[in-house]
């Protein structure tokens, strides 16, 4: 079997920087000319475009709620076999699942083997990480984690009483991150920003930069360089007959890289804009993933071909895939934060509404007939009933097994729910088929 770094960057809490690590890392590899595969672990659709921004490779989920472990090995070895590095970005805290350790960065770096290198939120601290150190070492002995780098380290004397802390604790100290705000990404509702306006390549070239003179990334890839669990396979690929148009621009792009390359396995993807198309293409099924659709509100709108292409599309009985902000778009309308109202595709006879945000997330099962298909959710924005109500599907429950008040919307053959479906495991076709779908 072949050997390659497997980088698993994991972290005691969020907000430590695996981020910012991680795109620095990424970006810093490419530039030397290896080819790097990035990983998610969990449901993120954020955090893998900047993957993908920074790695110039689209990043993979790995999730073990959403699909089995046996699918998440087969991903990690299908993706990866190709690359030159593999680097997973952790979810939270090294340890913290959707319930214990299941679903989290441990589990994961259990069940493929990956070794593990922390980052460390340093502020305000400097003896004190030992003690911390100690017990992410020796905590789970099924994990390896051989190294650390920390952040927000105020100078390099600083960073020496944490070498020492280290050096007493066995773990080695591969580096740090100084406190920068020039390496500090903007953050907005839905996690770290994504605007246009945002200059990330020239972010990733300086937080790139940064880790070149502070970390020791050569032995960083030395002490994670282990046996690739996999081998390099052949592409097949066999697609149906079928024609499938995915949403894809700026207002729509949250979307699984798996669930994807699922579609392209049933049929035929093009992808089309709602923001500026005038007209669906010829399709037996469309999908309108998740995005920012509140923040093209005036241009969704003006766009009136769209608009009557998708509603007669749906009203004719066509196959529609809708969530979160997709789902949005099929409402009457869409109220912005300032109580503006937008008209949208008027499928769904209800509003959406941003105003009065609250976050709203978490994993989410959907039984019907007994089946079951899972994914997760994550908005600000709620729904406002209409006077028709509008059928739903199923029952709803979080990761705890308790009911939740989600629905999952069935009109005509249009499925929309603000929920995140993943079909990458059993293909669309078997995901709609335990919706009840035919």
């Amino acid at each position: 079997m072949k050997q390659k770094p497997l980088i698993m960057i994991g972290a005691a809490t969020s907000g430590c920087g695996k981020t910012t690590f991680t795109l620095g890392l990424l970006r810093l590899l490419r530039n030397r000319g290896m080819k790097v595969q990035p990983f998610k672990c969990g449901p993120d659709y954020i955090d893998t475009k900047h993957h993908a921004m920074a790695a110039g490779e689209e990043s993979v989920n790995l999730d073990t709620y959403m699909a089995s472990k046996a699918h998440v090995q087969e991903l990690y070895a299908r993706y990866g076999a190709a690359s030159d590095v593999c680097v997973t970005e952790g979810v939270m805290g090294l340890f913290d699942g959707y319930d214990g350790m299941k679903g989290s960065s441990a589990e994961i770096a259990e069940l493929i083997g990956i070794p593990v290198v922390l980052v460390l939120n340093a502020k305000s601290t400097a003896y004190s990480v030992a003690p911390v150190l100690y017990g992410f070492k020796h905590f789970y002995p099924a994990i390896r984690v051989v190294g650390v780098v920390f952040n927000f380290v105020a100078s390099e004397a600083h960073y020496v009483y944490l070498q020492q802390a280290c050096a007493d604790a066995g773990v080695e100290a591969l580096g740090y991150i100084p406190k920068d705000e020039s390496i500090v990404i903007p953050s907005r509702h839905l996690g770290l920003s994504i605007d246009e306006r945002f200059c990330f390549d020239a972010f990733a070239d300086r937080v790139a930069e940064v880790i070149a003179k502070t970390v020791n990334v050569d032995r960083l890839l030395e002490l994670c360089t282990v046996e690739f669990p996999g081998e390099q396979a052949e592409d097949v690929l066999c697609p149906g007959n079928r024609k499938i148009a995915v949403a894809r621009d700026e207002a729509f792009n949250f979307m699984y890289r798996e669930n994807v390359e699922a579609l392209k396995r049933a049929g035929e993807v093009v992808f089309f804009s709602p923001l500026r198309d005038k007209s669906l293409p010829d399709a037996d099924l469309v999908y309108l993933p998740g995005g920012y659709p509140e923040l093209h509100l005036p241009e969704l709108t003006a766009n009136e071909g769209m608009r009557q292409s998708v509603r007669e599309y749906c009203e004719a009985g066509g196959r529609v895939l809708a969530e979160c902000g997709g789902m949005m778009y099929l409402c009457d309308s869409i109220t912005d934060s300032d109580g503006k109202v937008y008209p949208m595709a008027g499928v769904l006879k209800q509003g959406a509404t941003m105003e009065q945000m609250k976050l709203k997330l978490g994993y989410r099962e959907v039984r019907v007939n007994d089946q079951s298909v899972r994914g997760h959710e994550f908005h600000y924005s709620r729904v406002l009933s209409g006077k028709e109500k509008i059928p739903v599907m199923g029952t709803v429950y979080n990761a705890k097994n308790m009911v939740v008040d989600t629905p999952v919307y069935a009109y005509k053959n249009v499925l929309a729910s603000y929920i995140h479906f993943y079909w990458g495991e059993c293909g669309v076709d078997r995901f709609l088929m335990l919706l009840g779908q035919r």
